[in-house]
């Protein structure tokens, strides 16, 4: 159980620390952090958890990250499905907290902060298939950076930085488009709060990273380990 529990906290802390910097500073006047700085915290909760609990459970915190380790052989099948439970446990979990949080302040809980959409809750109004194309292509290399990053024959001990700056890198273009997913857990858990539009958009938010998670597994099948 060590590892799913592992699995629970670290979608915890991501959902908790990232959406914490985007629903509580980063439209702070004269102060805010703003997109670069909700991207960067967002590489920086991969950064922390991965040396915190990467050794317990490979520090997936997201549902397309293990089924993309799955079909690249580098994760066990049974334990698909309690990692994805385990997951959405910690992201429901981590949003609830933000929620209650934001409901101690007069502006309450600002769903459309932390919430992905597409159309008109896009953050600059980009359409389905903008959205569609950015998750599936976005999650296809963050997968193809994972994978590449804990081969044996990579640098030992440089994969948390090489995937905190990718998932870095990845918000900086996703956050205007969708607000970033790349990772059904997360999205499952904002909208779980947001409800409404959130809960009716959320398939995207889902279908799409495991899009990506299938193409990035393809491509380390044809480019992958060597030897």
């Amino acid at each position: 159980m060590k590892k799913y529990i592992a699995e629970v906290i670290g979608t915890f802390w991501l959902v908790f620390a990232s959406l914490g910097a985007a629903h509580f500073a980063a439209g702070v006047e004269g102060v805010g952090l703003g997109w670069l700085g909700v991207s960067l915290a967002f590489g920086l909760t991969i950064v922390t958890m991965a040396y915190a609990i990467g050794h317990i459970s490979g520090c997936h915190l997201n549902p397309a990250v293990s089924l993309g380790l799955l079909l690249a052989g580098r994760f066990n099948g049974k334990d698909l499905v309690p990692y994805i439970i385990s997951q959405v446990i910690g992201a429901i979990l981590g949003a609830g907290v933000l929620y209650l949080i934001a409901m101690g302040h007069e502006g309450g809980f600002n769903a459309g902060a932390i919430s992905n959409g597409f159309g008109e809750h896009s953050p600059e109004g980009y359409n389905l298939n903008a959205v569609i194309i950015g998750e599936v292509v976005f999650t296809a290399i963050f997968l193809l950076v994972i994978i590449g990053s804990t081969s044996e024959r990579a640098p030992a001990g440089m994969a948390p930085l090489a995937i905190g700056f990718t998932l870095t890198l990845i918000h900086m273009s996703m956050i205007p488009i969708s607000n970033c997913s790349v990772n059904p857990a997360r999205s499952i858990g904002t909208a779980v709060f947001a409800g409404d539009w959130a809960i009716s958009q959320l398939w995207v938010f889902i279908v799409a990273p495991l899009a990506g998670a299938v193409l990035g597994a393809a491509i380390h099948k044809v480019i992958g380990d060597r030897d």
